[in-house]
């Protein structure tokens, strides 16, 4: 057990060691020499009097001790970033780190725009967006805002709801001169399905669809719906694609529209504590603003192609 207050730096060479698993890729991406980080470790190890890793000519691998003690780290870490956006401008100003954690289709495909509006009103705010399906937790300030596809249920959050997210097929206008337009879902068995891998929730739901799908069903697979959305828009073949990004693409269908439509609600939300940044509280709005505005212009009939 350590009897002394133990640096923040061999917590964070003890994170990183621990999710590259190398110490030369370690060292590299924390701007170290190996043989500090090594020492580091050495270091740690013996302040907590733990073995930490177990050494092998292919790596370092974790011991139990390490990953109980990850959790601890890693809330370290979120506390050592926040403070460090919380410095990065005074409270009052529209300046400094604005932390945001979205959904990688929502990140990817809606954000862009909407941050680079807001980035030509304050172009003193600096923004990191971290894209994840995994619920961020905002109350250990692993990001300042989030935006979410649940409703978040934490007492200290200010949440916003700012929409509907739809979500049903869709193909290129070329796969479907190839292969002709589905008109059921007992027609899509016949197509190129692009679908989830692994996902164990996303696989449970088809099998609620109108005529079940099975993961083997599908000609292309993967958990990233920006893989899937990419593939989409090369023709691959028919995928389930967000409506508040795909349907401004005028060369992807939608399909079997009145049969399949899958909604979730759309939310924004803060710590409650970041009432108090003015840049956070300026994102915080802007985000629900745009994302509000972009919702209902989804909902309008969709222009046909000339």
């Amino acid at each position: 057990m350590a009897k002394t207050a133990i640096g923040w730096e061999l917590w964070r060479s003890f994170l990183m060691v621990l999710r590259q698993g190398n110490l030369s890729r370690a060292a590299r991406l924390l701007h170290l020499t190996q043989p500090t980080l090594g020492r580091h470790i050495n270091e740690l190890e013996r302040s907590l009097g733990l073995s930490l890793f177990t050494r092998s000519p292919r790596g370092l691998a974790p011991t139990d001790a390490a990953f109980e003690l990850r959790p601890h780290a890693q809330a370290m870490a979120a506390a050592a970033e926040a403070l460090l956006r919380t410095a990065s401008g005074s409270a009052n100003e529209a300046r400094g780190v604005v932390r945001i954690t979205a959904p990688e289709i929502i990140g990817a495909e809606i954000l862009p725009a909407i941050l680079t509006a807001f980035r030509k009103k304050y172009p003193g705010v600096t923004v990191e967006l971290a894209l994840t399906n995994v619920t961020e937790n905002l109350l250990a300030r692993e990001a300042d805002i989030a935006v979410r596809l649940v409703r978040p249920d934490q007492a200290a959050l200010v949440a916003k709801k700012v929409g509907k997210v739809r979500f049903g097929c869709y193909a290129h206008r070329d796969y479907l001169k190839r292969h002709g337009t589905p008109r059921n879902f007992a027609d899509l068995k016949s197509h190129s399905l692009i679908g989830f891998d692994k996902g164990g929730t996303a696989i449970k739901a088809l099998r609620d669809l109108p005529d079940p799908l099975a993961r083997d069903d599908f000609a292309f697979r993967s958990d990233s719906a920006l893989a899937q959305i990419a593939m989409v828009r090369a023709g691959y073949g028919i995928g389930r694609g967000a409506d508040i990004a795909a349907r401004f693409d005028p060369e992807l269908v939608p399909l079997l529209a009145g049969q399949y439509c899958v909604e979730v609600d759309l939310w924004v939300a803060m710590h409650e504590d970041a009432r108090g940044s003015r840049r956070t509280r300026l994102m915080f709005d802007h985000l629900a603003a745009s994302l509000k505005a972009l919702d209902a212009k989804s909902r309008k009939p969709r222009r046909k192609r000339s």
